[in-house]
């Protein structure tokens, strides 16, 4: 998933995964599977309350399996650009 100039994407302090953030919302019913494959340990409850918000998935994913936020990031975009 490519990103357009001028969306508003999150970046990693190291400058290395990129995220669109309005892309990110507009396909979290796509990605709530694909989240929960990669990181199990999510519960469905979990999912309902991040809500498609992209720091809160981040946060879920830390508090759950004390990942470190840039690998995360790093996943995420992995993720983003499989077919």
């Amino acid at each position: 998933m490519p990103l357009d100039e001028g969306r508003r994407s999150a970046s990693s302090p190291s400058g290395g995964a990129q995220v669109n953030k309005d892309q990110w919302q507009g396909k979290w019913r796509q990605a709530r599977g694909t989240i929960k494959k990669e990181w199990g340990k999510l519960t469905d409850d979990d999912l309902d309350q991040v809500q498609g918000d992209y720091d809160r998935l981040i946060g879920k994913i830390q508090e759950r399996y004390g990942t470190q936020r840039e690998e995360i990031e790093r996943r995420i975009k992995v993720l983003q650009e499989t077919p």
